[in-house]
């Protein structure tokens, strides 16, 4: 599973932060490891301006084999906890999805026996 981590100018974006966010996120996601192709990690200030409560932001986009991108925003007053919360949303995001695809999957047709 490929990590790729994108922060604006308004967040510290240094090797710190980002290795600390990517291994939150990779251990709450890591009983999917095996399903993902990538997971795409966002974090930006939203007035990076100004200072306020809740103003960063975490946007995470999983990549499941052979299905459409799922994804999900957050918002904290760190970028920590807006990592957080989002990767706790997006597993249980997962967790349906990948529950659902389970109980739609069909066995093969036992051959017919004569």
């Amino acid at each position: 599973m490929q990590v790729q981590f994108n922060s604006d100018s308004s967040v510290m974006g240094t090797e710190n932060v980002a290795e600390r966010i990517e291994a939150k996120v990779r251990d709450k996601l890591a009983r999917y490891e095996e399903r993902l192709t990538r997971i795409e990690i966002h974090v930006h200030d939203e007035n990076a301006h100004k200072h306020g409560h809740d103003d960063k932001a975490c946007t995470i986009e999983a990549r499941p084999r052979g299905g459409k991108p799922i994804g999900v925003t957050e918002g904290a007053s760190t970028v920590d906890d807006a990592a957080r919360k989002a990767a706790s949303t997006l597993a249980q995001r997962l967790d349906r999805h990948f529950g659902k695809q389970a109980r739609h999957s069909h066995d093969p047709r036992p051959d017919k026996v004569m």
